[in-house]
């Protein structure tokens, strides 16, 4: 799969990131989790946010790779954990295709699997999800942005006036 497969962008600011974790904690609230499991890298900052919005202070990690910028390469996991999440919230940013969640519904078919973000092939792999997408829309996190000067607008006109 390539990066031609997205025709719509999606760009997440962190305060949007914000709001929305908080907006799929209040569908959560009034559950009781053991700890929470982190899907690195992608769902280390929601499942912080999501430990401060529900108080939940055990926190572990399933390392799985399987973005390589934007296309999908081979699935490597590289870190599990040993237990089959039973009264363990599992989160990520995003399902896209499934093939990342599935690995990790093999692990933990127990868990309560929730993503901020979900696309129509990997949505039924998870629990719940806040905001669903369409499968051709690439995600830009804020974690993959960096922030730059622009220059003012006058300028950019001046500077590109002829002489």
């Amino acid at each position: 799969m390539s990066a031609n497969r997205y025709q719509q962008h999606f760009t997440v600011s962190w305060d949007q990131l914000h709001r929305d974790v908080r907006a799929l904690c209040h569908k959560l609230v009034e559950r009781d989790f053991k700890g929470i499991v982190a899907i690195t890298r992608g769902g280390l900052i929601p499942a912080a946010l999501i430990a401060r919005e529900l108080n939940v202070r055990l926190i572990d990690t399933v390392c799985i790779k399987s973005y390589d910028h934007m296309d999908q390469g081979g699935l490597d996991v590289m870190k599990g954990v040993d237990h089959d999440g039973d009264g363990w919230l599992l989160v990520d940013d995003l399902v896209d295709t499934g093939k990342t969640a599935r690995a990790v519904r093999d692990m933990l078919p127990k868990a309560h699997f929730v993503t901020v973000y979900a696309k129509p092939e990997g949505r039924p792999l998870v629990d719940q999800c806040l905001t669903e997408v369409a499968q051709d829309c690439w995600i830009q996190f804020p974690w993959d942005m960096g922030v730059s000067y622009v220059e003012p607008l006058v300028d950019q006109v001046r500077s590109q006036a002829p002489e």
